[in-house]
């Protein structure tokens, strides 16, 4: 298995917030639905900010942010 990284893009969204809970309230900032949905193990960060429109760049950085703290 390979070690799982904040800062992949390719990274299931449900692996993101079990190993850094500290990155949900940057999604619910955003009102995303990420937050408990079924298909959160299978989106990617990547397809998150598509689906809602945000600029990747700048929701990487804010998730970086929390990580961070």
């Amino acid at each position: 298995m390979r070690a799982l990284k904040p800062d992949d893009p390719d990274l299931p969204l449900a692996d993101l917030m079990r190993y850094w809970p500290q990155t949900i309230p940057v999604f619910l900032r955003h009102r995303m639905l990420c937050v408990g949905c079924v298909v959160s193990p299978f989106h990617t960060i990547v397809d998150a900010s598509a689906e809602y429109h945000l600029d990747l760049d700048m929701f990487m950085a804010e998730l970086m942010a929390a990580v961070a703290v």
